[in-house]
């Protein structure tokens, strides 16, 4: 059995509920919070098939359904697919583990993605030893041309790990910045954004 996410099991009563209201409050304030998604958009052509994988509220996934893509969104908190589905309806929302990721079309095929978005520290909140395995599902829902991007800070989840875990699958490192404002990479940085492709 996959073992729990982490950031569920090790979080206090009423986290889900804060952490949707802090973002709805700072969308109130005007705050800027679509920089992950600017960067994605970048990266694809219009009407682009996209995950947003571990979405929470929605705020990336929401705002590239705007501005005209495919979007699909997958969170194991369903708290935070009803805010995301409340706050940014039209995206294809969904309550799901990524490490248990297995999406498909009406014909049966697996769903497969122009670029895949896992922002937000996702990758150092799955449950400890589980980081390869979600790396290899969310590349088998990425397009043999695609890039996966992979945002955290490197206090959260250290950048051997992740280079470790990355390793173990198919994916290669194409990129990496030290912020989703693609500023060059250090070793000093303490955030890291890795855009990865299939080998």
């Amino acid at each position: 059995m996959t073992p729990a996410p982490r950031w569920i099991t090790d979080t206090d009563p009423g986290h889900s509920e804060w952490y949707i209201e802090r973002f709805r409050q700072m969308a109130a304030e005007g705050s800027d919070l679509a920089g992950e998604a600017r960067f994605i958009d970048a990266m694809v052509g219009r009407n682009a098939r996209l995950l947003d994988a571990g979405c929470g509220p929605g705020r990336v996934g929401g705002y590239l359904h705007a501005v005209g893509h495919d979007v699909t969104g997958v969170d194991v908190d369903p708290k935070l697919i009803d805010a995301a589905e409340t706050d940014y309806p039209g995206p294809d929302w969904q309550v799901g583990d990524l490490s248990e990721l297995d999406l498909h079309d009406d014909d049966g095929s697996r769903i497969r993605f122009d670029a895949i978005v896992c922002a937000g520290n996702v990758l150092a909140f799955v449950a400890p030893e589980t980081e390869a395995l979600v790396l290899r599902r969310l590349a088998e829902h990425l397009k043999p041309e695609g890039r996966l991007v992979v945002g955290f800070h490197v206090a959260k989840l250290a950048l051997e790990d992740f280079d470790a875990a990355l390793a173990e699958t198919e994916l290669v490192l194409d990129l990496r910045l030290a912020t989703w404002d693609i500023r060059p990479w250090h070793d000093d940085a303490d955030f890291a954004v890795s855009v990865l492709r299939h080998r």
